[in-house]
């Protein structure tokens, strides 16, 4: 949060920065309203701006549950797709994102479908390319193919484990906890979860509470401590 007061402090008017302030209050107290209005004031003064914070008007709008701000964020992200932490998502996945969030199912699949193919492509291309066998597993447990899901998501934390890089290897592990989630393998979804909130990563309170990511966890009060443990600051080593 320092960091971000001394940058708005040099750069006022930046909108990442601004709209990265607000989300502040999302990740640690699952409050979104800071943020929708900042992303308005932004976006009403300067309809350009759309284009920086895209990445962050979609992540926030997927927490509210709005479609209309969903659809306007995904209006401004461009075909490459977006990077939140280190892992490259293409356009067409967070399309399928959105439209899951939605109740879309048709929509979904094929966006879904569309990130299954560039993905595949590019691991044929590159076998060990962890970031793409990461949403390579995301997408295939959208499509019900557990068994490829797993497989992926798996081989990416091998490739690429908090060891070796700490920020990589955590958001590739929370790619899998959500590959575990969405095949239905809940036990190994909290087991991974458990592990995430312990150490440094991108998981945040806000995200557990509120993200559609983890919805078919919440009917298990063990997704629920998890959230309460996530509260805890975490010692940095």
């Amino acid at each position: 949060m320092r960091i971000l007061e001394r940058v708005l402090t040099v750069a006022p008017e930046d909108p990442s920065t601004r709209v990265a302030r607000a989300l502040i209050d999302l990740d640690w107290r699952a409050e979104t309203q800071r943020a929708y209005d900042a992303i308005q004031e932004i976006v009403i003064a300067d309809p350009s701006a759309a284009d920086a914070i895209a990445e962050q008007w979609l992540y926030l709008a997927l927490c509210r549950r709005d479609s209309g701000e969903m659809a306007r964020a995904l209006a401004s992200i461009p075909p490459e797709g977006i990077i939140p932490v280190n892992v490259r998502m293409p356009r067409n996945f967070c399309d399928g994102i959105a439209a899951r969030a939605r109740g879309h199912e048709t929509a979904a699949k094929a966006a879904f479908a569309a990130t299954h193919e560039d993905m595949e492509k590019v691991v044929r291309e590159q076998p060990d390319y962890a970031e793409a066998l990461s949403v390579l597993g995301i997408a295939d447990a959208a499509l019900g193919r557990t068994e490829e899901a797993v497989r992926a998501g798996r081989r990416a934390a091998e490739l690429f484990p908090v060891t070796k890089d700490a920020v990589m290897g955590a958001e590739i592990l929370r790619n899998l906890a959500i590959t575990y989630a969405w095949v239905g393998e809940k036990d190994l979804a909290l087991k991974q979860l458990d592990e995430l909130v312990r150490i440094y990563s991108h998981i945040s309170y806000g995200q557990l509470r509120l993200h559609p990511w983890w919805d078919p966890l919440r009917d298990d009060p063990r997704f629920e401590k998890i959230i309460e443990e996530s509260k805890k600051p975490v010692a940095l080593k």
